[in-house]
């Protein structure tokens, strides 16, 4: 249903438009919007109140999800996400949109003068008006964050499995951390990737920072060593502990794969197949006892 007293609104818009531009960048500068650079605020107010005039020039504005809205949802959208980037709180993003309500409602009292009735439904209208801008923005705004969260926990979750090449044709790679259903999906494409760029033979999976082993992380490293060898890879579980060790007996889980205790272990092995060893790169000096 279109709000009531459009038209007043309209021409205020049309009228004051630089007044009301003014006094909101005003408002703004000793805010929250401090932290943004200063040109960019007044471009932002600018590209708004145009697009507020141009969104309200039909008259009626009682649902800004019409199309004559369109411009200005989108706006302040890109305004939001932005800010969701530079951290600013919800509240603070919101009262970029809020603040716009002084201006206009200064400009609506030297508009009506002593015409109480005119006054209090133009006033009605607009504040219905910024209310749904500023839910609208507090959306956009929580898209954005949440867009930001789930780049970071990618980042976080790729940055948290590296695979490392120890040796020529063996790679490591250390696990830190809980395994869940996504993780282990990061884990294996990560391995699987770096065996085809190395042409490895053997991946040592170590689990020494991994807290527990129970069922579901045991089905999740037996289908990691499973994709591996479907890519001519053998693999070594590393890691496990005397604490984990016990766990993984008493419920019953078996891994159908070579383990070792330690890293050094599974690397010493990993040599032994790849027709490798370490060897001192000269005999150790012998002690040299007390003059006679």
């Amino acid at each position: 249903m279109p709000i009531t007293g459009a038209h007043s609104i309209t021409d205020i818009l049309a009228t004051d438009e630089s007044a009301i531009l003014a006094e909101w960048i005003r408002l703004l500068s000793g805010g929250d919007e401090a932290r943004i650079n200063r040109r960019e605020v007044e471009t932002q107010c600018a590209d708004v109140l145009r697009a507020l005039r141009a969104a309200t020039a039909t008259g009626a504005f009682g649902d800004i999800k019409a199309g004559n809205f369109d411009a200005l949802r989108n706006l302040l959208g890109a305004i939001s996400r932005s800010r969701a980037l530079q951290g600013f709180s919800p509240s603070e993003t919101a009262t970029f949109v809020l603040s716009l309500k002084e201006p206009l409602f200064a400009r609506l009292r030297q508009h009506h003068g002593k015409n109480a009735d005119a006054l209090s439904r133009d006033t009605w209208a607009l504040t219905e008006l910024i209310d749904q801008l500023v839910l609208n923005t507090i959306e956009e705004y929580q898209k954005g964050r949440e867009e930001v969260i789930r780049r970071q926990q990618e980042e976080i979750g790729e940055l948290s499995t590296p695979v490392v090449k120890l040796w020529q044709g063996i790679l490591a790679l250390p696990l830190i951390g809980t395994l869940d259903s996504s993780r282990t999906q990061v884990v294996m494409e990560n391995l699987l990737q770096a065996i085809v760029d190395h042409g490895a033979e053997i991946a040592v999976i170590d689990i020494t920072g991994v807290p527990t082993v129970d069922t579901l992380v045991a089905q999740h490293l037996l289908k990691t060593v499973a994709a591996a060898r479907l890519m001519g890879a053998d693999c070594i579980i590393s890691g496990i502990r005397p604490q984990i060790a016990q766990t993984m007996v008493h419920l019953g889980i078996e891994l159908t794969v070579v383990s070792k205790a330690t890293l050094a272990d599974a690397f010493a092995l990993a040599l032994t197949r790849i027709g490798r060893m370490v060897v001192p790169a000269r005999p150790a000096r012998a002690a040299i006892g007390p003059a006679a």
